[in-house]
Formats: structure tokens, sequence, C-alpha cells
């Protein structure tokens, strides 16, 4: 750690920039600041790691702004992976800058790409933008990366994990002329750092201490739940919402936020949704109306849900586990902003179990499972009914553990398969192991007979006595 400075007039900041800041409000620098500006100044590359919401932006923009002169040729580009953070990033950067003149212009998919261009054509200094239009604005002769000297990839983790890595090269081979390059994220896997050795150059490693995920006021909850009745929890905590409350519900395909909005539509409960494929404006329609209040709950995907920063989401719902740790508290942090109570569920099917484990022991949370929440008072009846669900008690083989109340001192295992064969005829091979105790058996029957066979033993007497069966582990 370096010595704090104990304001940012310590830095001797360009003037345009003190005042920005000074009118601001701004006085101290956050750690990742500290850490990171002074070195960046000095022209170095930079690796910088941080939490969300600690200060990144600024951390790379003002060297970045610095060094940039008005001349209306592109001489900084910073690559980030959605469109909605490219917006919030430039938007940051342009009031950081004062008034110094600089050009800022974003160059992202969904928009007008004429328009675009006419822009690009009049003159930029600094470029923010997704890795996929600035290729093609590149390609086409509008954006010109010739004379690009910084470069910068904002969430990097993501930049490099997400697909983005071959058009994150062809843009770094594009620029000769490139002097610095900055990474900044709140996680850098190995594989990620392994990947940005490639294109740095001696980087200086400067990482925030206030690297803990930090939840206060976000209650965490896990469901146990089959896939097939996680639409019924989901319905059960849309009833709970109050009238001033929103949601967020995170699904990990483009397909799934589709069916999901489809799906809730059908059961009466209005939902948007959100994922990399929706039109630029009506993304950005979606967020105007969840600041306004107007929408209430939005699915999307963790791609698109990155530039989503509105501060009235009280519930956050993982209708899917996310993929990695790190998308987890990402998504989270939706919630529980500005002092504000928030609530996160995630809903864990058997095969979840594992990756909610994996969150938990990373992050050192505890998330709780806890039963579905009951209905609010008055009403009877679920938003979405419960359906019978077989995934969460079969095992890899097809089969289902039933409990019969009746021990080796009753029957014997040959004598029960019989028994149960003749009276619900099946076939013998629909019979797994039995298991005998004194007073109880296990006896596996595969999947696709289980409800019926269970029935009919309710129904029936084994030599005079009620089996009363029960499925193990539902």
């Amino acid at each position: 750690m370096s010595s704090a400075p104990t304001e940012f007039t310590d830095w001797d900041l360009d003037e345009a920039i003190a005042s920005a800041i000074a009118g601001k409000g701004w006085t101290t620098p956050t750690e990742i600041q500290v850490e990171a500006i002074p070195i960046a100044r000095q022209g170095r590359d930079v690796v910088g790691q941080a939490r969300t919401g600690s200060g990144k932006t600024a951390a790379f923009g003002i060297p970045i702004i610095e060094k940039c002169e008005a001349t209306g040729t592109p001489q900084a580009i910073i690559l980030c992976p959605t469109r909605e953070l490219a917006v919030q990033v430039a938007e940051e950067i342009s009031w950081v800058q004062g008034d110094s003149g600089l050009a800022i212009q974003t160059v992202y998919g969904g928009t007008d790409i004429e328009k675009q261009a006419k822009e690009l054509d009049a003159g930029a200094d600094i470029i923010v933008g997704t890795p996929g239009r600035v290729i093609d604005m590149s390609k086409r002769g509008h954006l010109k990366l010739g004379n690009i000297t910084h470069f910068c990839l904002d969430e990097a983790d993501r930049m490099l994990d997400m697909g983005f890595f071959p058009d994150v090269l062809w843009i770094f081979d594009q620029m000769p002329a490139r002097e610095q390059t900055l990474l900044f994220s709140a996680t850098f896997p190995q594989e990620v750092l392994d990947a940005a050795e490639e294109f740095m150059h001696e980087p200086v490693f400067v990482m925030s201490d206030d690297l803990e995920v930090e939840v206060p006021e976000i209650d965490q909850f896990a469901v146990r739940i089959g896939r097939g009745n996680k639409l019924w929890v989901l319905g059960r905590l849309i009833a709970n919402m109050d009238d001033n409350d929103q949601m967020l519900i995170f699904t990990n395909t483009k397909r799934m936020v589709e069916l999901l909005e489809e799906r809730l539509g059908k059961f009466g409960m209005k939902a948007t949704g959100m994922h990399g494929d929706k039109a630029q404006n009506r993304r950005e329609k979606i967020l105007d109306s969840l600041r306004d209040g107007t929408t209430k709950i939005v699915v999307a995907t963790d791609v698109a849900a990155r530039g989503i920063d509105v501060d009235g989401i009280t519930y956050v719902v993982n209708y899917d586990l996310p993929d990695d740790t790190e998308s987890y508290v990402h998504r989270i942090g939706r919630t529980g902003r500005m002092g504000r109570s928030g609530q996160a569920w995630s809903l864990v099917s058997k095969e979840d179990i594992g990756a909610l484990d994996k969150i938990s022991n990373t992050w050192n949370l505890e998330i709780p499972y806890v039963e579905a929440p009951a209905l609010p008072e008055g009403m009877t009846r679920d938003p979405v009914r419960k359906r019978e669900d077989w995934s969460e008690v079969t095992d890899p083989f097809g089969m289902v553990n039933v409990s019969l109340e009746i021990g080796r001192g009753a029957a014997t295992k040959r004598s029960l398969a019989d028994w149960i064969v003749n009276e619900a005829r099946i076939p013998e091979i629909a019979l797994g192991e039995i298991a005998m105790e004194e007073s109880s058996s296990t006896v596996q029957i595969h999947v696709d007979k289980a409800a019926y066979v269970i029935d009919v033993i309710k129904k029936r007497e084994f030599d005079g006595s009620s089996l009363n069966p029960t499925i193990i582990g539902a």
C-alpha cells in the first residue's frame, strides 16, 4: 500500500479535472484510486482489482483524460462487456473531464449504425464501446485505431472470459502506437491473468484491501426445490411483493429469459425480459421504467444486467444459479442500495447444491435453506400451482426410493416384489432393489411407474396390513 493522500488536491491534477471533482463533492480518493492513479499517471501498465462500486472508473478515467488532447482523433479506447456499462463509463468520464473539451464517443451495437458512423467521422478523442461494434466501425473505416495510445478493459474478467477474447486481441493488434494498457475488474481468475500477459508489459498489480463481500441490509435465502417447481416458488415471492417493491430475476440464457417472461405472463404476473439481443432503445426504455417504478419485475441474463443501476430493487432472485461465484456477488449487489433493505433468493435444485456450496465457501457467506415463503394473508390460492416433480427424488438410474411399513418378520423380498408386480400389473424390471429392516422396507421403483405404483399400494393391503408408502427424499 502506498501512503494515501489526504485529498485529491495532493495529486496536482489537471485543473479541469480538479474543478470537476471538487464540484462533485469528492475530497478523499477511494482505496483503489489511491493505489492505481499515481502509477497509471506515470504511464505504467496497471492491473487494478477492487470490488464493484469502489471508484474503478475514475481510477482509470483520470489518468486517461490527462493523457488525451482535444484533437478529434481517437487517442484512448475503453472496452466494456455491455452497452449499458459503456454508457455509464462514458457518462462518468464526461463529467470527470470537466471543461477539458475532450470528445467522448460511445460505440456499441443496437443503435443506428449510420448515425454512430457520422458521430465518429465528426471526431472523437476517447472511445468507450463494446468489442463487436468497435471492430465493425474500424473495418468500415469510421474508427481509426492506429493512433490509439491508451487501451483499457473495464470488467476485464468478463471481457476475457465471455468469448470476447478473440475480439479484444483483434482490436489490440490494430493499435501499434499503444503506450499503456489498463485492466480493471472486481475479480481476476488465473486464466484471465494468463491471457492478459499476452498484451501487457511489466504490469503493476494494485488492489484494494476492501475485497470482502459486504452485503449489509441484504437477507440471503435458498429454497431447495426441483426444477419443475421453481416457478411455483417464484410465484409466491412475487405474491409477497409490496407496491413499492421491484424484483430482478436472473437466468443463465436468453432463451430462459424469454420463456420465463412468457410463463409469468401466462399466470397473470407481468414481467419484462432483458438480454443481449434486445434492441438498445428497448433496453434503455426498460431501464427508465425501472427507475421511475413503472416496471416492477425484470428477468435478465448476467450480461444484460451489468448496466442495471437502480436503487429501488428490493428482490433479487437467482432462478438459475450463476456459472461462477463472482456473478453471484454482482447479482445480489443489485439490491439493498442506498441503505435500503433487500432480499436475495436462490432457487436450488439437486444439480445446484454444489454450486451454492462453492459460492458460500468462496465468499464466506451464510445462505440458509428455508421453505418457500407462505402466501400473504388473505391469499388462498397459489399464483402457480405446485406440481408433482420426481426429478429431485430420482437416482442416476431413474429409480425412486419408497419406504413401506412392513419388515422382514412379515414378508420376504420375493413375496413383497411379487405382490407389487401382481397388484400394480407392472413388469418386474420396473422394480429395483428391496432393502428390508425389522419394521420397514425400502423399495426402488422406476420413475415412470412410481406415481401409479404408490397410488396402488395406498389402496391395497398386504396380508391385511396397509403399507403406507412414503417417498424417501421428498
